[in-house]
């Protein structure tokens, strides 16, 4: 099953970079005036924390952004096209160093894009500050789990490197539902992570589902971009290029880090994430309360 996952994936990516590739060497964007060591180093540096399941998406629109390198309007594209092959990196990378069953990887890695493209509609319906509150708090409860766990408090967390039964089917469920949520631009790493201490399993066996569920999420979607002219092309030749070196400095770092040390990481990723869906929670609701007020002005 690993080897037809990995064909696929193999398959996907061949077809975006060509897509990518051609496009950028055509419109000769390569030759701009825009910052090679900027890209470059954006690429390098957030690609280092996304493998270690930190995501770079938040990281890189804030440099793009306080630097301004790339208009707001295709920030998103930039990121989605320059991140691709870096992420497929990182999904062959662990799928290999990393043991984990074929079944639970196949099921929870093809769950995520089947719910980001059979769910979004949904998802896309509700109301965000509330999806962003529930985040939170399942998240916040998780990582006060495993702060418990590295205190000695309560024993948790495992050492398996598959699921079966109930836990099989909760884990592709809850896949198929943060993949619905990442539309809408909830991440993924996080609790993917977060599921996979909470049923038991090795804390690294959360890394190539999460990189493989991601990998084939921007591989399908990211030529749209391309085709769509919504993208920076030097940036995200440069983020790309970056990135690979990245991913191979930092797959190698996680792959000797302590159990201990790694159970921390996920401690501090998936307590930051539910920091963040607070925030985010909190914005939405106060953007949408001074709504009533606008319209009220107009009576």
């Amino acid at each position: 099953m690993n080897i037809i996952l990995k064909t696929a994936l193999g398959l996907m990516t061949t077809l975006f970079g060509f897509i990518y590739f051609r496009d950028a060497i055509k419109k000769r964007a390569l030759f701009s005036r825009k910052p090679w060591a900027g890209f470059f180093g954006t690429g390098l540096i957030t690609n280092f924390f996304d493998t270690l399941g930190i995501g770079s998406f938040a990281q890189q629109t804030a440099i793009f952004k306080f630097f301004r390198l790339v208009d707001d309007r295709i920030i998103p594209g930039t990121m989605n096209v320059g991140n691709t092959i870096p992420t497929v990196l990182q999904a062959f990378i662990f799928m290999t160093v990393v043991k984990v069953d074929a079944v639970t990887l196949v099921a929870m890695s093809m769950a995520a894009p089947a719910g980001s493209v059979i769910g979004a509609g949904i998802v896309a319906k509700m109301e965000r500050g509330k999806i962003q509150l529930g985040m939170g708090i399942g998240l916040l409860v998780i990582a006060l789990i495993i702060l418990a766990g590295q205190l000695n408090v309560m024993p948790v967390g495992g050492e398996a490197f598959g699921l079966t039964g109930w836990k099989l089917s909760l884990a592709v469920a809850l896949s198929f539902v943060f993949g619905a949520l990442q539309t809408i631009g909830i991440g993924f790493y996080a609790p993917c992570m977060a599921i996979v201490y909470a049923l038991g399993m090795h804390p690294l066996t959360a890394f190539p589902i999460m990189m493989t569920a991601t990998a084939m999420l921007m591989a399908a979607g990211s030529a749209r971009f391309v085709t769509a002219d919504a993208y920076d092309r030097k940036a995200a030749v440069g983020v790309t290029a970056g990135g690979v070196i990245g991913v191979f400095i930092a797959a190698y770092v996680v792959k000797s880090l302590p159990l201990t040390v790694l159970k921390w990481v996920v401690c501090a990723v998936v307590l930051y994430t539910a920091a963040w869906m607070f925030l985010s929670a909190f914005k939405s609701w106060k953007e949408r309360a001074v709504v009533p007020i606008l319209d009220s002005s107009k009576y």
